[in-house]
């Protein structure tokens, strides 16, 4: 599994650099950068509740971080991220429109600066390496958010990897099986998990069309090719298929 090989995560990236804001380096160019700011973090979940405790979390130490933007959607953050340049961004996995997957893969590609950090109560292996492989460097459980978030998104400012104690133990397994039964886990690519996703959150092939920038015929072969690939008969089956595979929440 070549994806667990990258262990030390680079995120310099291209692109221009957010005016004002010194380019990130090691050792005492990114301590004098820290100096005298707070760390930067865009905050992305779809629920209030969620995003108003994750502010107090930030606020357990004044000074160290600032929650300098919040997105209730994936769509949302990755708009957000443009135009705030955040050091760090708080994904949740499941949100509407725009999963956390393809999410962090567009945070990454346009926002180089910025680390994402996973948080979500999702610790499927396969979610994981997703994640991993759209460019996040570290992954919290909510249930341990209180206790590993600060140190977490100090970790990603840091150009360090930060994994939930769970969450680190399974990228482990993942990294001992046997490669050729790792192969097999998902029957789905990026882009159809994304189709799945839209479908089961009820939207037409219209609506996929548009959102997905593909014609409302090729929406429709997507759709009927992702039912013969996973064997399913009916949109129930598919939204099924999709909360247990954590592409929705339930």
């Amino acid at each position: 599994m070549l994806w667990l090989q990258q262990s030390e995560p680079d995120f310099k990236g291209g692109g221009a650099k957010p005016p004002n804001r010194p380019a990130r380096a090691g050792g005492g160019e990114l301590q004098q950068e820290r100096a005298g700011r707070p760390i930067r973090v865009l905050i992305a979940d779809d629920h209030e509740l969620v995003r108003r405790g994750l502010r107090e979390i930030c606020k357990v130490t004044p000074g160290t971080f600032e929650v300098c933007a919040e997105a209730a959607s994936g769509l949302e953050a990755v708009k957000l991220a443009r135009q705030v340049q955040p050091d760090v961004v708080v994904i949740d996995v499941s949100m509407p429109g725009l999963n956390g997957v393809e999410t962090t893969r567009l945070i990454v590609k346009e926002v180089p600066s910025a680390a994402v950090l996973i948080l979500t109560m999702h610790e499927s292996e396969q979610l994981i390496e997703e994640l991993l492989k759209a460019g996040a460097r570290g992954y919290v459980l909510k249930s341990d958010a209180a206790r590993d978030l600060p140190v977490a998104i100090e970790s990603l400012f840091q150009r360090r990897p930060f994994f939930s104690s769970r969450v680190a133990q399974r990228v482990l397994d993942g990294y001992l099986k046997d490669s050729a039964s790792a192969g097999s886990n998902s029957p789905l690519t990026s882009a159809e998990r994304r189709i799945v996703q839209l479908l089961a959150e009820g939207k037409s092939n219209k609506e996929v069309a548009s959102l997905q920038g593909i014609s409302v015929k090729t929406a429709e072969t997507h759709r009927a090719n992702i039912m013969r690939k996973l064997g399913l008969r009916s949109m129930s089956d598919l939204v099924h298929y999709a909360i247990r595979n954590e592409i929705i929440e339930a």
